[in-house]
């Protein structure tokens, strides 16, 4: 580990002169990309450095203890040992934290798509139901939500609704909700009183910076049209929404919830570079781990991972075969339980993976 965090150390003072340096500060891109390196590296550096200093007083310490010295010069310098080790085992661990990506990617921002799956108006009402809970959520654990674009039912649902969301803690807790929810329950629609299944599919997408997906103009289709409501209705007279197609990738993303063009364009450009970011990491895990499945959190968005069974009341996840019978409280925001419960089992199993 130390051989690692001595090079760290050299990146760091190599960027403090590169960020110094009039030719990069000229490229903003470039600039922003050093600077975010720098930061990064920043805690790790001052922890290292802080060890060192610890480690380096231990030592002092040491050769103290071995010439002679009264037994009260001797117990002082002894208690004074126990608590540098103390504080040299704690910064040891901190670096281990500093180092390790899963433990520093618990803050990212993200971005949430729900989309109606089958089921017809049912599965979109589910999505709205999903949307509700999600924002329930959020608003208990004090994050930030912000809309980004959604596409209304004609029934009050969602055939698609896209948000983000910020916070300590909350990629933490979200990133286990990637996949298809399944709800079973009589639909208002539905006169004779039967049971229907509907679904709708999560996927959780983490928000990367500008500097982390580079995107070229050249590579864009931006197309601009006129907002309009559920069952065609016209809510803008300006062409004011934005659909954006990554033509090396065939990605297309649509805005229109503002009014504001630029707004529009801004928020779609987050969901592409979010789409663009996911589908490189997946394509990597794919080419990394290729035999590897992963009981929790897979994110594959086909995989039924949960089921709401109103009739019983519970919602199970499939994933670790957890059952709670307080599906109200679920829809209501109270995930706490599940969350627990999956983040208990992903626990398991990389202790179990690490033995």
């Amino acid at each position: 580990m130390f051989d690692k965090l001595a090079k760290h150390k050299e990146r760091f003072a190599e960027l403090e002169k590169l960020l110094a340096d009039a030719t990069v500060m000229a490229d903003m891109g470039e600039y922003q990309k050093l600077a975010k390196e720098y930061s990064n590296l920043t805690p790790i550096v001052q922890a290292l450095n802080e060890f060192d200093r610890t480690h380096q007083q231990i030592e002092e310490l040491q050769v103290l203890l071995g010439e002679a010295h009264d037994k009260e010069f001797e117990a002082m310098a002894r208690t004074e040992m126990a608590d540098l080790k103390k504080k040299e085992q704690v910064l040891t661990e901190q670096l281990k934290d500093l180092t390790n990506p899963k433990k520093q990617e618990s803050n990212r921002d993200l971005m949430i798509e729900i989309r109606a799956g089958t089921g017809g108006e049912e599965a979109g009402l589910f999505a709205g139901d999903l949307y509700r809970m999600y924002v329930k959520y959020a608003d208990k654990m004090g994050w930030k939500v912000e809309s980004i674009s959604n596409s209304p039912s004609d029934t009050g649902g969602f055939k698609e609704v896209i948000f983000s969301v910020s916070g300590v803690g909350a990629e933490k807790h979200l990133k286990w909700e990637s996949g298809a929810h399944r709800v079973q329950r009589v639909p208002t629609t539905e006169a004779s009183g039967r049971i229907h299944t509907s679904a709708a599919t999560v996927a959780v997408l983490f928000e990367p910076e500008e500097v982390e997906v580079k995107i070229e103009p050249q590579d864009l289709r931006i197309d601009v049209y006129r907002s309009s409501g559920p069952g065609g209705q016209s809510v803008n007279t300006t062409d004011s929404a934005i659909r954006i197609t990554h033509l090396p990738t065939g990605v297309v993303v649509a805005c229109q919830d503002e009014r504001s063009q630029l707004k529009n364009r801004h928020k779609a450009m987050r969901v592409l570079r979010a789409r663009l970011h996911e589908k490189f990491v997946s394509e990597q895990t794919a080419k990394e781990t290729q035999e590897r499945k992963l009981k929790v959190g897979s994110g594959d968005r086909s995989e039924k991972i949960r089921t709401y069974n109103f009739p019983d009341r519970r919602v199970t996840d499939h994933r670790i075969g957890f059952t709670t019978h307080q599906l109200q409280s679920v829809l209501d925001g109270e995930l706490d339980e599940l969350i627990d419960a999956l983040m208990v089992a992903a626990q398991k199993e990389e202790e179990d993976n690490a033995k």
